[in-house]
């Protein structure tokens, strides 16, 4: 098997993927990245890691030839321009969501990807949550029938202590991808168009800082070879609510709806009035048995960290990320959200804002193909 050496560059959520990649067979070494000199002390100490893969700055990753993977989970405004420096120096990339803020980004880094050949994965953990995969499992298997609507929601309160200064007032939909990627995969298609419509104010301070006034913006999306239309909603600022990522699918034979609050239990809909609540089973068992365990809740190495606070540790979905990420790798093919895919999630939630900001009007998603 190919020996892969990655580095993972941020240390917020991201020193969660240090366990995961060390316990992996197809890993030679992990490194890490962080402009905090204590974190890198502190998580060398803990790891076990080597000296020469320890970086304060991000530019001398890319230049290390030893170095064959780079996986970012920085900041945001971030992605892009780090991204494009990885696949440029010949690096296979992983990326947390969103691939990029604007469209112009997204197609520089899908022609990066294809210039380059090696492999990129933006790193959604919405499609590998247990609640996901369950219900992936019965649209693939035939018994939610024909579907016939899907719907998705992301509402949080990025208020809350924890979050960096460059969250407020962020326009809901310009990073929707986790309202949105669920609703695409499980028709296993991409959003062709979108209207959306902005609800609400913000305070001003909120509005001003990205000239977004929107507190909530809904969208909904015409799908390419399909007549289904999905709908998706997000909030970050001045909604008082749980913290709420989810999906409905709504089929010929079967329905899933999401637990509405947190580990109350999903209802799913059989037919006529049945309905039963239940729990969506692990999926330690699509993983290869050296990093099936980090998908349990108590595997998390900082619980308090606010993004699994409110997100419920990602729905155990790290390891299958990494798994995914490996396998493309070695394998020698693309991923399962490739840049191509990456491009029209992220920019399905771009141009929603888009309309949202041009009251309703009706815009075509980029076909990266």
């Amino acid at each position: 098997m190919k020996q892969i050496t990655v580095v993972i560059v941020g240390m917020g959520f991201g020193k969660e993927f240090i366990p995961i990649y060390q316990k992996h067979p197809a890993i030679k070494r992990v490194g890490i990245c962080t402009r905090n000199p204590e974190t890198l002390r502190e998580l060398k100490e803990r790891f076990n890691l080597d000296d020469d893969l320890i970086f304060t700055n991000y530019e001398d990753v890319p230049k290390r030839a030893d170095v064959d993977a780079i996986h970012i989970v920085t900041p945001v405004p971030e992605h892009a321009r780090m991204t494009l420096a990885s696949l440029n120096a010949g690096k296979h990339t992983a990326c947390t969501i969103p691939m990029a803020m604007t469209v112009e980004d997204c197609k520089a880094i899908v022609e990066a990807r294809k210039k380059s050949g090696k492999v990129y994965m933006m790193m959604e953990t919405a499609l590998y949550t247990r609640e996901f995969l369950y219900g992936l499992k019965l649209a693939e298997s035939g018994e939610l029938g024909r579907i016939q609507f899907v719907r998705g929601s992301h509402i949080q309160d990025m208020s809350m202590p924890g979050w960096d200064e460059y969250w407020k007032g962020y326009p809901p939909m310009l990073n929707g991808t986790h309202a949105i990627s669920p609703l695409l995969r499980i028709n296993n298609t991409k959003a062709e168009s979108v209207v959306c419509h902005g609800s609400g104010r913000l305070s001003e301070d909120l509005a001003s800082r990205y000239g977004s006034p929107f507190a909530v913006e809904t969208a909904t999306f015409t799908l390419k070879n399909s007549d289904v239309v999905a709908e998706a909603t997000r909030s970050l600022f001045d909604v008082v609510r749980q913290y709420r990522e989810s999906y409905d699918v709504y089929g010929t034979k079967m329905s899933f709806e999401w637990e509405q609050l947190q580990d109350e239990g999903h209802s799913v809909f059989d037919g006529g009035e049945n309905a039963r609540r239940m729990e969506c089973p692990d999926t330690d068992e699509m993983l290869i048995p050296e990093i099936a365990h980090f998908t349990k809740r108590e595997k998390i190495d900082d619980p308090n960290h606010v993004s699994f606070l409110q997100g419920a540790g990602h729905g155990g979905s790290h390891p299958h990320l990494v798994q995914e990420f490996l396998a493309a790798i070695v394998e020698g093919r693309e991923s399962a959200v490739d840049a191509h895919m990456a491009a029209n999630y992220t920019c399905a939630g771009i141009c929603a804002h888009e309309s949202a900001m041009n009251g309703g009007k009706r815009i075509q998603i980029p076909d990266f193909e």
